[in-house]
């Protein structure tokens, strides 16, 4: 009976107001202490994004104790313009120039997957986020120097709430650990400074 009495306690703790739909800003915090690379300066980079997700805004739902999926999450930012904002700024702080007018590289990338998950547990719970993304740099005549599956994910641990507010935690953590994977890739570097050799 005690145990039976537990549990009821934490599907109540875990729904929240899970019929409401909540909308989160996502935010992007820009890697620390990046040295610049040498020759960045002399490539000039196009960064095209596009969301190839089905729904756009959803980024996750809301749960009931049970488990049971509930009001969607929402961003209040279109997903491929974070992405963007934060692949540039990662560009930036290495050293390379930013413009579609003169770019001698385009880096592409699609947004496949960026989606929350609660995850129900006895006494509390998880936010686990996913993103995915098709990387491909090309060069202005169209010749594809790099491309790449970037997955990662981002945890929010041992929460109380299947919220908005846990969620965006874990997404913006999915975010920075798939930047972090992609700008890690020394392949993916080369191949922009790549472009500055015809």
């Amino acid at each position: 009976m005690k145990k039976l009495f537990c549990a009821a306690v934490a599907a109540v703790a875990l729904t929240g107001c899970a019929l409401t739909t909540d909308r989160i800003e996502l935010a992007y915090t820009p890697q620390s202490n990046v040295a610049p690379v040498a020759g960045a300066n002399a490539v000039r980079v196009q960064v095209q994004v596009s969301d190839q997700r089905a729904d756009k805004a959803k980024v996750g739902s809301k749960k009931n104790g049970f488990g049971m999926e509930m009001a969607p999450i929402l961003a209040t930012e279109d997903v491929g313009v974070t992405v963007k904002r934060a692949i540039e700024q990662e560009l930036q702080a290495r050293g390379f120039q930013l413009g579609a007018k003169d770019s001698l590289v385009n880096v592409g990338a699609e947004v496949v997957r960026f989606y929350n998950d609660h995850k129900n547990g006895f006494f509390a719970g998880d936010a686990v986020a996913e993103i995915n993304l098709a990387v491909r740099v090309t060069s202005t005549s169209g010749a594809v120097l790099y491309t790449r599956n970037v997955a990662a994910q981002g945890l929010e641990p041992n929460i109380q709430l299947a919220s908005g507010d846990n969620a965006k935690l874990a997404l913006d953590r999915a975010l920075v650990n798939g930047m972090r994977a992609l700008f890690e890739d020394q392949a993916f570097i080369e191949a922009l400074l790549s472009a500055t050799k015809g």
